[in-house]
């Protein structure tokens, strides 16, 4: 038995050896891994029934093989081979397929599948292929700003631990931007990793940029293969800051120049349209030559009308840049003739006007004790009433602020003038006498009665207006009488006096008074005389009984005698 078994060890063992270094060219079976991911190859040979074991290997570069895994159909055990780099990597399934855990870029290589039977070995090569996805791509060492007309770098496109290495593409607004001499400039780099094998990819970017750039977005891209095909990744985009040279120059006055009146502080401000604005300039200032150097505002105080005029400023290196305007300092003028406190007499002539100077036409308006006038006042012949406060206001609308306003306080004067009426009442009990009085300052009005020289104090008086007002009296006077009305002021002392006759209805009621007395005493005297006649008759029929009561009745005698005669003195 063991004669015989040698021969068949030899013959197995240089069949191994003899495939070992055969190498076909045609059909190669490729498996394609992620980086960390298991590598998975399947033996892709069928079993046949006599086998005896299965080993899978790897080519170096040079061609020679490397064992790495041994699984025995009879014994059903699994070894594998001492090769540091797959330590505790592999696995072999029972139907011979081999896992790789944690695929690495050093796996890219040709495994072979080996089946062997006594008498003949059979293999199936199978190439893995690595890939590994780059990071996203992010633009760096950008540019603070880029400027017109110079070819400028604007940054670096990175992407790292890629592999194999991709291809990197920069877009100006979401289209790709092209080598163009003078004007983009790329420059791709390609480094790889000596441990990892990864590739790290940066491109440069070199750029001319006009003002169309302003707000223009720039972003790259990396394009790589995968398991799957081909991909693109794209970074965040980037703006940048442009720079541009000033190509106008603008000039504008704070607060706006249509709103600028005498005493306002006045501030020119000059601009540039470019990129960093400038900041500094030329100002010049009517009636000068030479510019004053400031920054891009310059500010006036305290203006007058004579500062209206053209206002430039300039560019400091460029002085044939320059910006205009012209500045109206609006002003107002008013002039009240007469002003303040005036005094005139009644019926005087006073002319009143209001000049008015503006930068501009100004509304005027008149104003009396706060009642607006409908035209201007004027007088020809003073009347009390024309007596007050004159207001002439002007203003400019369209200036906010400028107004300006003089008063005139008019004082009418005049002496006392008295007019004295008188009315009876409808009864015919009294009357009515009325002292109307006008003047200014207001006199003070006295009530007296002529001939007694009494005062009468209890007077009724109206409100005094416009210099006028008026005092009254009621009187029932039984005689005629005359009234006297004093008005006096500072100017003078007025009397005026009026007759007043006695009511005639109160004398006819005295009349009738007197006539019913008469009535009553000549009825009272008939009783007496009916009285005294009754007596005398009484006396005669009774003269028999008188005799006996003689002494008695003289006596009832003298008493209705003296009583009568009580009555008639009565």
């Amino acid at each position: 038995m063991a004669s015989k078994a040698a021969p068949s060890c030899r013959l197995v063992f240089c069949l191994l050896i003899s495939a070992a270094f055969l190498r076909p060219g045609l059909g190669l079976y490729t498996v394609n891994s992620a980086y960390g991911d298991p590598v998975i190859m399947p033996c892709r040979l069928d079993v046949p029934q006599n086998l005896m074991f299965g080993k899978w290997k790897y080519e170096k570069p040079d061609g020679s093989p490397v064992f790495i895994a041994f699984r025995s159909s009879t014994k059903k055990s699994v070894h594998y081979d001492d090769v540091p780099e797959y330590k505790d990597r592999l696995s072999l399934s029972e139907n011979y397929t081999l896992s790789i855990s944690d695929a690495r870029i050093s796996d890219e290589k040709r495994f072979v599948c080996m089946l062997v039977t006594e008498d003949n070995v059979f293999e199936e090569p199978t190439v893995v292929k690595v890939f590994k996805e780059p990071s996203k791509p992010e633009i760096v060492n950008k540019a603070p700003f880029l400027e017109t007309q110079q070819l400028k770098k604007l940054g670096d496109c990175i992407s790292k631990d890629s592999y194999p290495d991709g291809n990197i593409t920069w877009y100006r607004g979401g289209k790709v931007l092209q080598p163009i001499e003078g004007v983009v400039a790329i420059t791709l780099t390609k480094q790889m990793d000596p441990v990892t094998q990864l590739y790290t990819m940066t491109s440069s970017l070199e750029y001319k940029t006009t003002k169309a750039d302003i707000q223009m977005p720039f972003s790259c891209s990396v394009t790589y293969y995968g398991p799957s095909g081909q991909k693109t990744v794209h970074s965040e985009q980037a703006v940048f800051d442009i720079y541009y040279p000033t190509e106008q120059v603008t000039i504008q006055v704070l607060p706006p120049k249509n709103a600028i009146k005498e005493g306002d502080n006045m501030t020119l401000k000059c601009l540039g349209n470019g990129n960093p604005p400038p900041e500094e300039f030329l100002f010049y200032l009517p009636g000068q030559l030479e510019g004053v150097r400031s920054s891009n505002t310059y500010t006036l105080t305290d203006v007058k009308r004579n500062a209206t005029g053209d206002y430039k400023c300039s560019l400091i290196d460029q002085k044939s840049m320059i910006a205009s305007t012209a500045i109206t300092v609006h002003y107002l003028d008013l002039s009240l003739n007469p002003s303040g406190e005036v005094t005139k007499q009644i019926g005087d002539a006073l002319p009143v006007s209001c000049t008015i100077s503006a930068s501009r036409n100004a509304t005027v308006v008149w104003m009396k004790d706060n009642t607006r006038l409908k035209a201007s006042p004027s007088f020809s012949s003073l009347h009390y009433q024309d007596a007050g406060n004159y207001v002439c206001e002007t203003s400019l609308q369209e200036v906010e602020g400028l107004k300006k306003r003089e008063s005139l306080t008019l004082i009418v004067e005049g002496k006392p003038q008295i007019k004295m009426t008188k009315k009876t009442d409808p009864s015919g009990l009294s009357k009515t006498i009325i002292c109307h009085v006008e003047g200014f300052p207001k006199p003070a009005i006295q009530w007296t009665i002529t001939g007694s020289g009494s005062v009468i104090n209890q007077t009724e008086e109206s409100p005094y207006i416009n210099g006028r007002y008026y005092s009254k009296i009621i009187i029932s006077p039984e005689e005629n009488v005359t009234l006297t009305c004093t008005a006096e002021n500072q100017l003078e002392r007025t009397v005026n006096s009026l007759n007043v006759s006695a009511n005639e209805n109160r004398e006819k009621v005295n009349d009738q008074a007197k006539l019913i007395v008469g009535i009553v005493v000549g009825l009272l005297l008939a009783a007496l005389v009916a009285g005294v006649v009754y007596w005398l008759y009484m006396k005669k029929s009774k003269s028999a009984s008188k005799h006996v009561n003689k002494d008695l009745g003289n006596l009832e005698e003298n008493k209705k005698l003296e009583e009568n005669n009580h009555k008639t003195e009565a």
